[in-house]
């Protein structure tokens, strides 16, 4: 089976924890563990995010005495595929040393009159204190949304319209390779190649390579095991199974919960196959249906 397992960056940087080097390679290292396991029966493309390790260099750029300006966001994203694709090919690489295992640095093209580039509401990096946020606003030009943790900075998320890769990538895949794809949503770029100070949503990219690919399950995994009626309240309930157009009737944050379920919805909708959303941990069970929300059309 073809499957298309989007990983959440907080699965390489749990929340709470410090982004040093050791901590995000040893969660990456569990990862690619979960996986390899995945891999020996299916053939895998991995869409890793980046949400916490772009942010971290972003702000490392900004506060570089050195730098006339930060570097722009596409080029850090690039960055991310690098580092991410690396740790996570390693890793399963050591548990499947006969089968090739290819991270690519992925061109995502997006429309620059696309309406998300006047309404921020990406998060990325970390969580800042009030007083902290605001001077970034007042310095940087930077936009803030505040969370359950604290603030933290928002930027542009337009629509994937086509992957530059998709055909190195199909081509990567039917010759049996493990491949990295499309990492934190791929860099942003123009039709003629120009960069773009964006994030794309790595759901969002991972949907439209699984219907692309011909993809039997998208895979999206995050740091809950189930996606939540009611997350947050007294009335808090796991979904298990749930259709497209039931699910779209829920209320869902738009910067964690809400493109996993559009993402979820789109796939499910333009192919007539199921989506699984769950835990890394129980990926084995999410993938065969024992754990995690399945979203599928019914019959």
């Amino acid at each position: 089976m073809r499957i298309v397992i989007a990983l959440g960056g907080n699965a390489l940087l749990h929340r709470g924890e410090r982004a040093d080097a050791a901590t995000q390679i040893r969660n990456a290292a569990y990862a690619g563990e979960q996986i390899a396991r995945l891999a020996t029966h299916h053939q895998i493309l991995i869409v890793h995010g980046n949400g916490p390790q772009v942010g971290l260099l972003a702000e490392e750029s900004e506060r570089d005495p050195t730098l006339e300006h930060g570097y722009p966001l596409d080029t850090l994203v690039a960055e991310t595929q690098g580092m991410i694709g690396y740790w996570l090919a390693r890793s399963i690489g050591r548990h499947l040393p006969d089968t090739p295992v290819a991270a690519l640095v992925t061109q995502v093209v997006v429309d620059l009159a696309d309406p998300a580039f006047g309404r921020p509401e990406k998060p990325i990096g970390p969580y800042y204190p009030g007083a902290e946020a605001e001077r970034l606003t007042t310095e940087r030009g930077w936009t803030f949304v505040l969370e359950r943790h604290g603030y933290r900075r928002v930027v542009p998320s337009p629509r994937p319209e086509r992957v530059v890769e998709l055909p190195v990538i199909a081509r990567l895949l039917d010759a049996g390779t493990v491949v990295i794809a499309g990492g934190g949503g791929g860099a942003p770029v123009t039709g003629d190649r120009s960069g773009v100070e964006a994030v794309v949503d790595k759901d969002a990219v991972a949907a439209l390579l699984a219907e692309q690919l011909d993809a039997e399950l998208l895979a999206i995994l995050t740091d809950v095991p189930y996606v939540y009626a009611g997350y947050g309240t007294p009335r808090q309930r796991p979904i298990t199974t749930i259709s497209p157009d039931e699910l779209d009737e829920g209320s869902f944050t738009p910067g964690s919960m809400g493109p996993k379920v559009a993402a979820a919805c789109a796939f499910s909708r333009a192919t007539g196959r199921p989506v699984a959303i769950g835990a890394l941990d129980k990926l084995a069970q999410v993938i065969d249906g024992t754990s995690g929300t399945r979203v599928q059309l019914v019959k």
